[in-house]
């Protein structure tokens, strides 16, 4: 099922809910733009016109929000489906944001990081007129970064003429950047399930986890629940899984990667591994995989979309998913989750932490403050915790799943907004 079809599908479920009438459907299934541009920029000396765009979805509740990706696979398809899930993603979080995405159709890893910097200017002078601090406010996404937002920035200004540094969030700190914006997503994330786990009344030590992908996301929220107690039992990234029932220190093998390395080379070279090594720790390798159904209480998938299928969902051990990653249930597994008891809380909310300290930089660029990181955390804890709260009374009140609760309370949300 492509994106977009997915999105689709998940509003039918929320229009049989709300009674949504199809005039109401009909505006969540449409952008109100979608904006192609070809960028000419040359790459190892060759001229390229690189397919580039920016999809625009419900302005209701404020400014369009959302990243720019560089990447090979980038297609409008693509790039429609997360617009529209950022319009969803903001308003579960009850922040005044639209849905906003944009891509660019290239390699950045086959060219020079000079380059890709021109690709950077040539999206952000092709754009220009498209966005703004009013109006549509790009940050970070897949093979962008801060850097890259800095540059974009620097474009936009020389383009408009003017000032404006809440046009782009995700910026580095002396470009107007907000402290934690580097860790929120984890953090976002962990004050989710440190509400969900409270109001179970079950204790962080007996709590057994296991996270999926070792990038920025999965590595910070890992050692996030260490240092609070919970028992670390499985870590993947994307060479390999490393296992214990004892527990991991994420902390340990965040400095394995630190040195480029894979977190499976900590007991492993190629497939030839240090056997004395791995029964002094009581370790297990295995393949990335092997984590999405080993024995833990909760799972974590923090990488790629759709790891979690029929087959995983059948055998998966978790009690609870904390979805870090954005899509990585198909939707198709979601059903059998729900048969199993496993409750999933989605991605529009488990990681929405990122785009709601985007938010807090955005509000900072525009009036000259500074937050620190201690009150950034303290108002995203806020944030989240009542994100959570809505989302659960929703879903017991329409004895629903926390997905299809937090995707029909957004579009309740904006629907209002349009009124």
């Amino acid at each position: 099922m492509h994106a977009f079809d997915q999105y689709k599908a998940r509003l039918k479920e929320a229009g049989d809910i709300l009674s949504l009438t199809p005039e109401e459907i009909r505006y969540f299934e449409t952008p109100d733009q979608t904006l192609e541009k070809k960028l000419s920029v040359t790459l190892g000396g060759v001229p390229h016109e690189l397919p580039a765009y920016r999809v625009q979805f419900s302005n209701a509740r404020g400014p369009y929000k959302g990243g720019i990706r560089f990447h090979p696979a980038a297609d409008l398809d693509e790039v429609k489906a997360l617009a529209a899930m950022m319009a969803i993603k903001c308003a579960v979080v009850d922040i005044p944001m639209g849905g906003g995405k944009g891509g660019v159709t290239f390699d950045p890893k086959a060219v020079s990081k000079d380059e890709v910097l021109e690709v950077a200017r040539a999206w952000s002078r092709a754009f220009a007129n498209d966005i703004g601090p009013e109006k549509d406010i790009p940050a970070p996404d897949v093979y962008t970064n801060a850097e890259i937002m800095a540059v974009m920035l620097d474009e936009y200004e020389k383009v408009t003429g003017t000032k404006a540094p809440a046009t782009f969030t995700g910026k580095p700190m002396d470009k107007g950047g907000i402290e934690g914006r580097d860790t929120a997503t984890a953090m976002g994330g962990v004050f989710v399930l440190e509400a969900y786990v409270a109001e179970r009344g079950w204790n962080p030590k007996d709590l057994r986890v296991a996270v999926h992908g070792f990038g920025n996301a999965g590595a910070t929220a890992a050692m996030l629940l260490h240092d609070r107690g919970y028992k670390i039992v499985g870590l993947a990234d994307s060479k390999g899984a490393v296992m214990s029932a004892k527990g991991l220190d994420p902390n340990v093998f965040q400095e394995v990667k630190n040195q480029n390395k894979s977190i499976k080379e900590m007991y492993c070279h190629g497939s030839v591994c240090d056997e004395g090594l791995l029964e002094k720790d009581s370790v297990v390798v295995g393949d990335p995989d092997a984590v999405l159904t080993m024995d833990a209480d909760i799972l974590i998938p923090a990488a790629l979309d759709g790891v979690i299928t029929q087959e995983v969902a059948r055998e998966m051990r978790a009690k609870v998913v904390l979805e870090l990653a954005n899509g990585p249930t198909l939707a198709e597994a979601d059903d059998d989750l729900a048969e199993r008891g496993i409750d999933v809380i989605p991605d529009v909310l488990a990681n929405a932490g990122g785009v709601t300290v985007s938010y807090f930089e955005w509000e900072q660029n525009h009036s000259g403050t500074h937050n620190d990181r201690a009150s950034v955390n303290a108002r995203l804890k806020e944030v989240m915790a009542k994100a959570w709260k809505d989302v659960e009374v929703f879903a017991k009140e329409h004895r629903i799943t926390f997905r299809k609760a937090a995707f029909t309370l957004a579009v309740d949300r904006i629907r209002k907004a349009r009124k």
